[in-house]
C-alpha cells in the first residue's frame, strides 16, 4: 500500500500532467525501470518477451498495476488492491480485456520496452500511440531522495577503488580483479554491480567495454577499471586507470594528465541550462588542441540513474539541456591500441549554482 510519504504517488501525478499535455488519455508502461520508479515494483524483467508486470497510468492520475500470480504477494506489499490486476494465460488476451473495461480506447505504449508480440497484440484492441521517453523525461531529475542514494552508491563505490588499488599485483588476471570487486561491493552493502566490470590490462585497456579475461598484469603496466554498484536501487559508475609498478611510462603519463584535464576543464563549464553536446565540445577541443583528438571515440557520458545509462546523453548528438537535479557522468578517454588507453570518470550532480561532485 502506497503511504504519503511514498515518493511514488507524486511521480504518478507528475506522470498524469505530462500526458495531459500531450492529449494521451493513457500510457502503458512497459519498462522495467520506468515501471520500478513509479511503483517501487520490480526493477528488472526476466527478459525481452517475458515481463514482471504492466503499469496503466491515466491521465486523471488514477494507475493500475498488472502482473501474475508469481508475484501477487510482492505487489499486494505495496500496491492498493483495488488497483491491482493478476493476469493468467493467455496474458495479453485478460490485459487488453482488462484495459478495455476500464475504458481505455487509445493507449500509449513505450517504445523502448515493449516486444513486438505484445505491440502488434495489443494493436488489433485499441489505438497506439508509441512514445519515447515520457517517464524518462521525468526521471532526468532526481528528487532528494534519489540524490541521496545516488551519494551513498557513489560512496561505496569510492572505498572499493580504494580497497582495489592496494591489491593489484603482477600476476593477477582481469578475471579475478572482477571478481574481486564484485565481492567487496557484496560484502558491503550493495545488491548487485550496476553493470558487468570492465577491466583491461595493458593492450585491452584500449578497448572502452574490455570483457575481463585472462590476461594477467604484468610488472609496469596500466590496468583500466570501470565498475559500480547499485545501493538502495540507484546506481554508480566510475572509471580509473591505475598504474601497477614503480616507473609508468611517459605515454601513459602524458595520457593520464591530459585525460584528468580535460574532466576537469569539463566539468568547470557544466552548468544549468548548458546544451549538453557542449560539453563534449569542451574535452573535444582540449583535446584537438592536443593533437590527440582522433583517439576520443566515445561520448563525453551519460545520465545515470536506476539505470546505468539514461538521459540525458553527453555526446555531440545531445539536444538536452542541462537542468537542476540532473546526474551525468564525465569520462573522457584517450585509446591506443599499441598500449592501452586511460579513461577517468566522475558522477556529477547538476546544481542550481553549478555542480557538485559525488
Amino acid at each position: 500500500m502506497m503511504h504519503n510519504e511514498s515518493p511514488y504517488a507524486p511521480r504518478i501525478q507528475k506522470l498524469a500532467a505530462l500526458l495531459r499535455e500531450m492529449e494521451l488519455p493513457a500510457l502503458l508502461v512497459s519498462h522495467a525501470a520506468n515501471r520500478f520508479y513509479l511503483s517501487g515494483f520490480e526493477l528488472h524483467d526476466p527478459q525481452c518477451n517475458e515481463s514482471a508486470g504492466w503499469l496503466l497510468v491515466k491521465d486523471s492520475g488514477e494507475a493500475w498495476l498488472m502482473t501474475d500470480p508469481r508475484y501477487k504477494d510482492a505487489a499486494r506489499r505495496l500496491w492498493p488492491k483495488d488497483r491491482l490486476f493478476i493476469y493468467t494465460a493467455p496474458r495479453l488476451d485478460q490485459i487488453a480485456a482488462f484495459m478495455a473495461d476500464l475504458g481505455v480506447r487509445k493507449l500509449g505504449v513505450e517504445t523502448r520496452g515493449m516486444c513486438a508480440e505484445a505491440y502488434l497484440h495489443l494493436g488489433d484492441h485499441f489505438e497506439l500511440e508509441p512514445v519515447t521517453e515520457c517517464v524518462e523525461k521525468l526521471r532526468m531529475i532526481k528528487d532528494e531522495r534519489e540524490i541521496r542514494a545516488m551519494r551513498a552508491s557513489c560512496a561505496l563505490n569510492h572505498k572499493v577503488f580504494g580497497q582495489i588499488e592496494k591489491i593489484l599485483a603482477p600476476g593477477m588476471t582481469e578475471s579475478e580483479v572482477a571478481w574481486s570487486i564484485e565481492k567487496l561491493y557484496r560484502e558491503q552493502g550493495a545488491s548487485e554491480l550496476s553493470f558487468a566490470t570492465i577491466v583491461g590490462v595493458g593492450p585491452n585497456g584500449a578497448l572502452p567495454h574490455a570483457v575481463p579475461g585472462e590476461q594477467r598484469i604484468s610488472d609496469n603496466c596500466p590496468v583500466l577499471i570501470d565498475m559500480g554498484c547499485r545501493l538502495d536501487g540507484y546506481c554508480s559508475d566510475q572509471t580509473r586507470t591505475f598504474w601497477v609498478g614503480e616507473t609508468p611510462s611517459p605515454e601513459f603519463l602524458r595520457t593520464r594528465d591530459l585525460v584528468r584535464e580535460a574532466q576537469e576543464l569539463a566539468i568547470t563549464a557544466l552548468h544549468p541550462g548548458m546544451p549538453a553536446k557542449e560539453a563534449y565540445g569542451v574535452s573535444r577541443e582540449f583535446f584537438r588542441q592536443h593533437g590527440v583528438e582522433q583517439y576520443f571515440t566515445h561520448g563525453l557520458g551519460h545520465g545515470i540513474g536506476l539505470e546505468t545509462h539514461e538521459g540525458p546523453s553527453l555526446s555531440p548528438l545531445s539536444t538536452a539541456r542541462l537542468e537542476p537535479g540532473m546526474v551525468v557522468t564525465v569520462e573522457p578517454g584517450l585509446y591506443y591500441p599499441e598500449w592501452g588507453g586511460v579513461r577517468w570518470e566522475f558522477m556529477v550532480l547538476i546544481t542550481e549554482s553549478g555542480v557538485e561532485v559525488f
